[in-house]
């Protein structure tokens, strides 16, 4: 047998978390970017106002709702139906202007 690389473990486990963290808040970013884009917030207060990930995914489908060419009965309806998932973001959204 030739000579074998020992391998760090926890060293190993301490840089993949650190990447993966890393890449989580550049996509985060990419994502708040686009997002400022179609609202009058900047991409800093969409930050602020939704730091995780999911918070803003959960805005942008509410968004899209909103924007959609639907009627507003049907929009209201898709509303109501994830009304659980939307009212965390109505929360966070209301909290920054009050």
């Amino acid at each position: 047998m030739g000579n074998s690389t020992k391998i760090d473990w926890e060293e190993f486990r301490k840089k993949a978390r650190n990447a993966a963290v890393t890449a989580a808040a550049e996509t985060n970013q990419e994502l708040a970017g686009e997002m400022s884009s179609i609202t009058h917030l900047t991409k800093k207060e969409i930050q602020e106002i939704f730091p995780e990930k999911s918070e803003m995914e959960d805005f942008s489908e509410l968004m899209e709702i909103v924007k959609s060419s639907t009627s507003r009965n049907n929009k209201v309806n898709k509303i109501v139906a994830n009304s659980e998932k939307f009212s965390k973001v109505m929360l966070s959204l209301l909290g920054k202007i009050f």
